[in-house]
């Protein structure tokens, strides 16, 4: 049987001993020093850091330019709510001869229980003290409508801060939209007018 020959028969696979690279001149071990001197800046500090943690709680924040923009949005709500705030504007309470007034009201079967509550307003030393006559009524969409009114009598006193509650009688079907309820309060001098929807 005859051996195959290979279709480089004529071809040396190994080098004559005169051409062979002497094994001093070989490099068998991995340099990292030699790697990394030829390596740039940033893959030498990676190398060189000493481990030690930074707490920075800014730069994550404004890391790139999609955090930057939701960084400053966040900022911008922020301030616009504070703006609105320290003016008043989500602030749903009634100046009323020195003190600020709070109405809340609550139905409750055929009932509206109405808090009020009074604070003396900032910069007074002292708001009113005295009778105040309050008036309740549904608030009528139109002249043709008839609404009955509720009437009550309170007494502000000295007080810094005080807190009423009364009932009124509620006539409203169960699947029917929640009226607004007519508030008027009135002292010998000043009367204050208000619309609020029962809880």
């Amino acid at each position: 049987m005859e051996e195959k020959q290979r279709p480089n028969a004529n071809y040396e696979l190994s080098k004559p001993d005169d051409m062979k690279v002497p094994e001093e001149g070989l490099n068998f071990h991995y340099s990292r020093e030699r790697r990394l001197a030829k390596a740039p800046q940033e893959v030498k500090n990676l190398y060189t850091d000493t481990g030690t943690f930074k707490f920075d709680l800014f730069r994550p924040l404004v890391a790139d330019r999609p955090r930057k923009i939701m960084f400053a949005s966040i900022i911008l709500l922020c301030a616009i709510i504070f703006f609105f705030n320290r003016t008043g504007f989500f602030d749903d309470s009634h100046k009323f001869e020195g003190n600020k007034i709070e109405i809340r009201a609550t139905r409750f079967e055929e009932t509206a229980i109405i808090v009020l509550k009074k604070n003396v307003q900032k910069g007074f030393t002292s708001g009113y003290s005295g009778a105040v006559d309050i008036a309740v009524s549904p608030a009528i969409k139109s002249q043709d409508e008839e609404a009955s009114v509720f009437y009550h009598r309170i007494f502000f006193s000295a007080e810094t801060a005080e807190e009423y509650r009364f009932v009124v009688p509620w006539q409203s079907k169960p699947d029917a939209d929640v009226p607004e309820l007519l508030i008027v309060l009135q002292t010998e001098k000043n009367t204050l007018k208000m619309k609020i929807k029962p809880e």
